[in-house]
């Protein structure tokens, strides 16, 4: 290929790419845009760009939707759920890679299977659990089965990760009289920081935005995460779009922001994973 056609190949694929971030970032114009209309406008022209920016709107769904409630219980559960996860997935496949017996291999094995598993298919094996347990309707509920849901995934992104981490930086610590918790924390933790961050920005972005699991267990007002209280704006018989939609644009906000900050740390990942793994 000469330089004439890499020239018209690049300026194609860039024309291409131009049109599909468009494509993508369609929904956030109509969210943004709807956010701002009266509800007839909204039902009248859905695409147009707004007559009367209603910035009213953003006032009235947070104080219907109690989003102050909802903001603190989404960031409890996101930052408590997150931490736990990162860490108690580090620490087993950390054990799991270094002690390489039959039944580590099996637990991994075990693992990986639950990954594949429906979560639609447990979904009442769960509600019993976590009745049997007395944590329904109550953020400590919740978090155990956002741990037990994703611990699995994090197990299995970290277990390829700390094979490449070279064992005889271990064994020198070891020699330098570490202890192997010592060795874990200041040694291997640093070392798996690109997959880390990966792990707590994949589980911040589903965490945050689920809708499913909090709606199983969490029934009380109070405890009501953001896709909870912006699902109060769908009745039966009705639809308050024009509360509905800056509800929805709270609830985004915080979490686009934090995955625009975050997310070259999932590009560090991803290319320290392939070329380690």
């Amino acid at each position: 290929m000469n330089a004439k056609s890499k020239s018209r190949w690049n300026i194609g694929t860039e024309v291409l790419m131009i049109l599909l971030a468009l494509l993508f970032l369609a929904p956030f114009y109509f969210l943004l845009a709807n956010s701002l209309k009266s509800f007839g406008e909204i039902l009248s022209n859905a695409a147009s760009w707004p007559h009367e920016f209603m910035w009213s709107n953003y006032s009235k769904a947070w104080k219907l939707a109690r989003f102050g409630e909802a903001f603190r219980n989404s960031v409890i559960v996101t930052v408590i759920s997150v931490v736990l996860i990162s860490l108690f997935s580090a620490m087993a496949a950390y054990r799991m890679v270094r002690a390489d017996t039959k039944f580590n291999k099996i637990l991994l094995l075990l693992f990986v299977a639950a990954m594949v598993v429906p979560f639609q298919t447990i979904m009442i094996p769960i509600l019993k659990v976590v009745n049997i347990l007395g944590v329904n309707n109550s953020i400590p509920g919740l978090l155990i089965t956002n741990l037990g849901l994703s611990i699995p995934m994090a197990i299995f992104l970290f277990h390829g990760f700390i094979k490449s981490v070279p064992l005889e930086i271990e064994e020198a610590a070891t020699v330098d009289g570490c202890n192997p918790i010592t060795v874990f924390f200041r040694i291997v933790l640093p070392l798996l920081k690109p997959m880390l961050m990966t792990t707590i920005v994949l589980n911040a972005l589903g965490i945050w935005n689920d809708y499913l699991l909090p709606s199983l267990i969490l029934q009380a007002p109070n405890l009501r995460t953001i896709p909870l209280a912006t699902f109060s704006f769908f009745g039966q018989y009705t639809k308050q779009w024009d509360m509905a939609l800056p509800a929805l644009t709270i609830g985004v906000a915080p979490i686009v922001i934090f995955y625009l900050f975050m997310q070259r740390y999932i590009v560090e990942g991803i290319a320290a994973g392939s070329v380690k793994g």
